[in-house]
Parts: C-alpha cells; sequence; structure tokens
C-alpha cells in the first residue's frame, strides 16, 4: 500500500466516524462542517441548560443513526447533514415543554422526522437549511398544544434586558440555538471563528446591523433586541453568505433586511419565528441571484 492510499483510507475512516459524523452536524447548525466547531456549540448549549445538552446530544445521534439505518448517502452523512435540524428540535423541546416521558418521545419523534424531511430535500437538490427543524417543531408544537396542553411551559414574564451595543449581537449569536447569555453566545463565535474566521465576522456583523434597523427603523421593543431576539436569523443570513468579495456583502446585507422584515412580521401576528426568516430571506436572496445571472 502506497503512502496517499494509506492517507485517503485514514482520511476517510476518521470521516465516517460516528463521532466525527456526529460533531459535524452539530457545527452544520450554522452551516460550518466542522467537528471541534459542534463540539464547542455542543458545550455552549450545555452552558445554557444541561437538559438542553442532552435533548440536543440525543436528538442528533438520533437523527444521524435514522440516516445510516435507512441507508441515506453516506458522503451526506459524513458531512453531518442530518444531525442539525435534529439538534435545533431537541433543544426547542426542552424550551417549549415541561420535563416528562412525552418530551423525551418527541425528541426522539422529532429528530427522526427532521433527518427524513431533510433528505427529501437534498434528494430533490432543494436548498432549505433549517427547514426540516423549522416545519417538524411547528407541527408537534401545534399536536402538544392541541391535544397535550398540560405538557407545555407557562411562560413566565421576564425582566427586560438593558440594551448594550456589544451584548446583544453576542447574545444574537446565542439565540441561534435558545441560548439567552454571554457566554454561550461567546462560546458560538469562538466555535464558527474555529472554522472561518470570516463567518464569524459577518455573523457578528449581521447580528448587530439587524438589531439596530429592528430598534432605531421598525421600533422593535428595546428588551428584545437586547436579547438578541431579532438578530439571530440574521447570524445565520451574514453566515450562509460570507465571503472576501463585494457580492457577498451585498448578499448578506439583502438576506439579513429580509429576514429582519420578515421576522417582524411574523411577530406581529405572533407566530412562532424559529429559523424560518433565515430560510426564507437566504432562498429569495439565492433564487434572486439565479435569475439575475440566467438572464445574463
Amino acid at each position: 500500500m502506497n503512502t496517499n492510499t494509506f492517507l485517503r483510507k485514514n482520511k476517510f475512516r476518521e470521516e465516517s466516524s460516528f463521532t466525527n459524523r456526529l460533531f459535524k452536524g452539530f457545527g452544520q447548525i450554522m452551516l460550518q462542517e466542522n467537528a471541534v466547531t459542534g463540539m464547542v456549540f455542543l458545550a455552549g448549549i450545555c452552558f445554557g441548560s444541561v437538559s438542553m445538552g442532552v435533548a440536543a446530544l440525543l436528538a442528533a445521534t438520533t437523527g444521524t443513526l435514522t440516516a445510516i439505518v435507512l441507508k441515506f448517502p453516506s458522503e451526506n452523512i459524513n458531512k453531518g447533514l442530518y444531525g442539525f435540524s435534529a439538534a435545533l428540535t431537541g433543544v426547542a423541546f426542552v424550551l417549549f415543554f415541561n420535563p416528562g416521558v412525552m418530551l423525551w418521545m418527541m425528541v426522539v419523534v422529532g429528530a427522526v422526522l427532521s433527518a427524513c424531511i431533510q433528505h427529501f430535500f437534498i434528494r430533490q437538490n432543494i436548498p432549505v437549511f433549517t427547514l426540516p427543524f423549522v416545519l417538524v417543531t411547528w407541527f408537534l408544537v401545534f399536536v402538544l398544544h392541541s391535544f397535550f396542553p398540560a405538557s407545555e411551559v407557562t411562560p413566565s414574564a421576564a425582566e427586560a434586558s438593558s440594551l448594550n451595543y456589544f451584548i446583544f449581537p453576542v447574545k444574537g449569536f446565542g439565540q441561534v440555538i435558545f441560548q439567552n447569555n454571554i457566554i454561550s453566545g461567546l462560546l458560538f463565535i469562538l466555535a464558527v471563528a474555529i472554522c472561518s474566521p470570516v463567518a464569524a465576522i459577518y455573523g457578528m456583523a449581521g447580528s448587530l446591523l439587524s438589531g439596530l434597523i429592528a430598534l432605531y427603523l421598525f421600533d422593535v421593543p428595546q428588551g428584545a433586541v437586547a436579547d438578541g431576539l431579532f438578530s439571530f436569523n440574521a447570524v445565520l443570513c451574514a453566515i450562509a453568505f460570507s465571503g472576501k468579495q463585494f457580492k457577498n456583502i451585498l448578499q448578506a446585507a439583502v438576506a439579513v433586511l429580509l429576514s429582519l422584515v420578515i421576522s417582524i412580521k411574523m411577530s406581529e401576528y405572533n407566530l412562532l419565528q424559529l429559523t424560518f426568516p433565515f430560510v426564507a430571506a437566504t432562498v429569495l436572496v439565492i433564487s434572486l441571484q439565479k435569475i439575475i445571472f440566467t438572464k445574463k
């Protein structure tokens, strides 16, 4: 066996190890195909809530195992594409529902559904990012709200956070995975920077821009901006288009503005946003870009 063959085989074993697949799934939450990034994401989740960390780990494991058992393409499994929506679903259920058997059943069911829906869109070659997480969470939240209302967490009146122009963009990063604390936000920024410093800078810029526009142009409540609730979709939009060319800045800015408008409209109708504004805005920008270049 020559050296190149040996190195290729070792690289394949590394990429196809279950742990590597699992943590790449966490990394893909913010579009980073990096296992170390995924590990830091999990650490950030656990810092904010151990139960959320356990749910995320269980869901990502379930989603990845579902893909393996159903024999989805190994190259997609190796990239972690069946773990990130599942992980987000697990964290969301801990946020919305009381602890108990029902919660953990929904974490597993939601993870399986997320992986299967993700696979459907991948087969159709349709980039939908975290849409499977959004669809599954909307559906199961509706089901539990309709038939098991006792399982829902009763929202408590939270004190409005004071606005700090450094802290709220960091919290925007944290809110991507439902974490409303500075340490988790900083860990998430570090995690993205490990894989792509440019993406981390874009994410911070998008978070800051979206929050400032929401506050000063749309008169959004200051407390919501301070908690990063009008920044987290912008973080994902900015990361999705991050790059070193001027067109990347333009695409990211347009996607951030679109996601903010969608977020504000959804909040006006008390709709559960999750990452739908990011998905919608990013798909719209990609579609517009294709149309423009096709006409040329």
